[in-house]
């Protein structure tokens, strides 16, 4: 894991490394635990989407 927001929400996001690529993996943990993973991607294409969802601009 490179980065991750505040595990004091409800909802955690981390920005993460595997084989070269990243991703970001989004914990639900209420009602129960779901966890959910975008496309393996090159730093250029995930570090926008990262940007938007710590500002709030994600859909």
């Amino acid at each position: 894991m490179r980065r991750h927001t505040c595990e004091c929400k409800p909802t955690i996001y981390e920005l993460c490394q595997a084989g070269g690529l990243l991703f970001v993996r989004r914990t639900e943990r209420e009602p129960a635990v779901k966890v959910r993973e975008t496309e393996r991607l090159i730093t250029v294409r995930i570090v926008p989407l990262w940007t938007k969802l710590l500002t709030g601009e994600a859909r």
